[in-house]
């Protein structure tokens, strides 16, 4: 049956139809000069838990207007330590996540790994990496192989979450935005042995106190 694509949109809507794609994360950052040395060459490995963390922001539409998210990854458990959530992407959202991980891991000499985003440059940022006996990294402008662990989580979680139905509210889709009982709990992964984040991390506590 022939239908113009007008047609197929207006009767995938009536029946609230939508197909399932990874979009392109169109983030107005405009990446400057490193404020950090490159200490992680692509390596996105760690021995173990609160060694290397990688941040990245992504942002999803509502109808009220974007949403953003700033996400902390272990690299060791691929456990999301800590996140933020913000109507505007300011250096507030990614230091309000770098807070967040801080207050619920303590690390002492962990990386902190990003891109040259304004947000990661900032002073408050490095203030507060600085404060926390953090150090900084980062990767070199347009290479996003250089922090390709948190974009493919992210296309992950856009494909996964956010991108199955389209959301009214900007309350709702923060809401939906839950690791805890969904990729923490729920999702094996190869790389960890087809264990879950909290299972590895369980593991690996466990290990030395026996």
């Amino acid at each position: 049956m022939r239908a113009s694509r007008n047609r197929v949109n207006r009767l995938c809507s009536s029946q609230r139809l939508w197909s399932v794609h990874s979009r392109k994360r169109g983030l107005n950052r405009k990446p400057g000069p490193p404020v950090h040395d490159d200490l992680v060459r692509r390596e996105f490995t760690a021995e173990r838990p609160n060694q290397l963390w990688l941040t990245d922001i992504t942002e999803h539409p509502t109808a009220e207007g974007k949403l953003y998210l700033c996400a902390i990854k272990d690299a060791s458990s691929k456990r999301i330590v800590g996140y933020s959530i913000d109507t505007r992407m300011t250096s507030e959202l990614a230091v309000n996540a770098l807070r967040n991980a801080i207050a619920l891991r303590g690390p002492v000499g962990a990386i902190m790994h990003s891109d040259r985003g304004s947000q990661f440059r900032s002073h408050a940022y490095v203030r507060a990496l600085r404060d926390a006996q953090l150090r900084g990294s980062m990767g070199r402008v347009g290479a996003c192989a250089d922090n390709a662990a948190m974009e493919s989580f992210f296309s992950l979680l856009q494909k996964n979450v956010l991108n199955r139905q389209r959301w009214t509210s900007r309350e709702q889709l923060r809401l939906a935005i839950v690791f805890e009982k969904t990729y923490h709990r729920r999702r094996r992964q190869d790389a960890l042995g087809r264990m879950t984040p909290i299972e590895f991390e369980t593991l690996t506590q466990a290990a030395p106190a026996a």
